[in-house]
């Protein structure tokens, strides 16, 4: 392609919902149109979470649509004071506009789950027609769209007898184009709506299905405590179920806001399987995240301090969070003011802080809970205990097999004392200082350091015999426990001596290429440890914000990935109403600016750090490869250029 087609015009600006349709795998799931359901939903349950309603009501058409009907306080209909454009209109055709940024006192919503503000907005981009129904201030008003567009403006007409009071009735035609399957799973409907009731109490949520003329509902007086009875019915308990429901002594721990709590309510099983499901006002969180690491160290914690109060621990045995956890059936929900997600269908929570919020509320309730039911705490204990002494006695056998190696592990790398496969994790760091700083802040209970010099060789064409000549592979291969080989299935993992294999490398051009090496050698020379997900990326950070003081809010800082988790982490804080003029930015030249205790918090804590695992994606091994061959083949050069040019303008790059 010749650069001249490359000019001031080839730069297009999309505006509106264009970005949404052009990517909506971006913004939403796009298996099924459930989450664009789901975030109207997710308003509607917001407005009962303030105590404004209490009905939900759901119909799911024969025609495929979904109307959500609420009691809620209604969108505002009149003029936006900035935008000049009706409140209603913005809400679904704006992104990142909405009632739930404004956190301060008298806010619209203190505690809500939607806070992208591109929730129904999104909905609206990917659906043929949308019709909202406003009732409020005594008037009624309606707006319809079509494919994000207003077809019919917003007209206002007084309320009448037949009318409700105030709420909310959104009713959306998903279009089918944007999804795999344009089809809802009744089952996955039932559940969402079943899980809504169980966080709203006292709250009515209702399910029509015109097609068969059955309706559903659903209404906890009980809460989460009835509702993980219902899920273990059939399943024995070893111990009475403990629940708890508390906000957080903002005087007694420092960095919170009034009202941020916790709901739990959990169970022990001696077998079978165990159920977990965790929310964050209301939003589920099928994918954990920190409250669930919260709820996890406050339980382990407590029983941990109930054995060594009682002496129950035999001489020997030493507890880990997992020996207690493993067995527990739980239901979590959360209420954080800023909950950060990973990615915008919010699967797994991010806030940092939830650790500390849910930990230190679970820990002394269930300490104080098991002191006074001693039978069922003994119980508890001598469960946790018995899977510490499986553990050990698994890890025995692994260290046995490994003794019998002549390999003798590379002077850089400084080991883990763990010799348990599925918490044992090796970071290959990029750099001395990188890797001295990696030392030091690491849990050298379960995390091991090999610093690697410089950039890894393209073992893209290197044969496998000829791999042991660069130290560093050498290295790596031993550390590791691996030998390189040509196929999954013939790889030998008996001596493998870390589930995980981390790449941390700078969140820069330069890091970035060091990952494109090793990947290539892992995907090329161990490609069984890709296919079984032993491989991992650490994604450091490249910016840290420094928060100052708001209202309440003591300082803090914020860690961002790149530029544009930046920008939106700075829009987000204006809206809370910082003054981003106060806000001090720093960008980190490299993983060796970091002290141990920032490496340890952003990038090496499992509750807190995002690690991405590498898996062999959706292409064929024979695409895979020709693929590696053109972007790592010493002779593809002029291939690598045309396609560079061709696909280049796909990428950001920080330069």
């Amino acid at each position: 392609m010749s650069s001249t087609h490359y000019q001031e015009s080839s730069i297009r600006v999309l505006k509106g919902l264009e970005p949404v349709k052009q990517r909506p795998g971006m913004y939403t799931r796009t298996d099924s149109p459930m989450h664009i359901i789901q975030e109207v939903l997710d308003n509607a349950a917001d407005e009962a979470l303030g105590g404004f309603g209490k009905k939900i009501d759901v119909v799911w058409h024969v025609d495929g649509s979904v109307t959500v009907e609420d009691e809620g306080r209604g969108i505002p209909m009149g003029l936006h004071p900035e935008e000049g454009v009706p409140v209603l209109e913005l809400v679904f055709t704006r992104l990142h506009a909405g009632g739930k940024f404004d956190k301060g006192s008298g806010g619209a919503y203190r505690f809500s789950g939607g806070l992208h503000g591109v929730g129904v907005s999104v909905t609206n981009a990917l659906s043929q027609r949308l019709e909202i129904t406003v009732f409020r201030d005594k008037q009624v008003g309606k707006l319809v769209f079509s494919g994000g567009d207003v077809i019919e403006p917003l007209s206002i007409r007084p309320a009448q007898s037949g009318d409700k009071k105030q709420g909310t009735r959104v009713r959306a035609w998903p279009d089918a184009k944007y999804f795999d399957s344009p089809q809802f799973q009744q089952s996955e409907f039932e559940r969402l709506l079943r899980s809504k009731a169980v966080l709203l109490k006292g709250v009515s949520v209702s399910l029509l299905i015109e097609k068969t003329g059955q309706k559903t509902v659903w209404k906890f007086e009980q809460g989460l405590e009835g509702y993980l009875q219902q899920a273990l019915e059939g399943q024995e308990t070893i111990a009475p179920v403990f629940s708890g429901d508390l906000e957080v002594d903002i005087a007694k721990e420092e960095g919170f806001a009034s009202g941020e709590g916790a709901a739990w309510s959990l169970a022990f099983t001696a077998e079978g399987g165990v159920f977990r499901e965790s929310f964050v006002n209301l939003i589920p969180t099928p994918a954990g995240g920190t409250h669930e690491s919260g709820l996890r160290e406050g339980v382990f914690n407590a029983v941990r301090a109930f054995c060594e109060v009682h002496a129950l621990l035999p001489k020997g045995v030493r507890l880990l969070p997992e020996d207690v956890f493993s067995r527990v059936s739980c239901v979590l929900s959360a209420k954080v003011l800023d909950p950060q997600f990973q990615g915008q269908i919010k699967e797994r929570l991010n806030s940092r802080d939830a650790v500390r919020l849910v930990a230190c509320l679970v820990r002394p309730s269930f300490e104080f809970w098991l002191n006074h039911h001693l039978d069922a705490g003994k119980k508890i204990a001598e469960l946790a205990i018995r899977q510490a002494q499986i553990r050990t006695r698994e890890g025995q056998k692994v260290e046995k097999r490994k003794s019998s190696s002549v390999a003798i592990l590379p002077g850089k790398l400084t080991d883990c004392e763990s010799t348990d496969l599925t918490r044992n994790e090796l970071f290959l760091v990029e750099g001395d200082s990188a890797g001295g700083s990696a030392k030091m802040g690491r849990d050298k209970e379960f995390q091991a350091v090999l610093p690697l010099r410089g950039k890894v060789l393209n073992a893209w064409e290197t044969e496998r015999d000829r791999l042991f000549a660069n130290q560093e592979i050498h290295d790596m291969s031993v550390a590791i426990g691996v030998d390189p080989h040509d196929k999954p299935e013939n790889v030998d993992v008996s001596g493998l001596r870390y589930g995980k294999i981390c790449i941390l490398s700078d969140a820069d051009v330069d890091g970035s290429h060091i990952q494109v090496l090793l990947l290539t050698l892992f995907y090329k020379h161990f490609p069984g440890l890709v296919a079984k997900g032993h491989i991992h990326i650490a994604r450091p950070p490249l910016f840290r914000v420094d928060v100052p003081v708001h209202r309440k809010r003591p300082a803090r800082k914020v860690y961002c990935l790149d530029e544009l988790e930046l920008h939106a982490v700075k829009d987000k804080l204006e809206k809370d109403g910082i003054n981003t003029a106060n806000l001090q930015v720093s960008r980190f030249k490299g993983l060796g600016e970091m002290n141990a205790e920032q490496l340890w918090e952003t990038t090496l804590n499992p509750d807190t750090r995002r690690l991405l695992p590498v898996g062999l994606g959706v292409l064929d091994e024979a695409q895979t490869t020709e693929m590696m061959n053109l972007l790592m083949g010493r002779n593809e050069s002029s291939s690598r250029r045309g396609w560079l040019e061709a696909k280049g303008n796909l990428v950001e790059v920080d330069i």
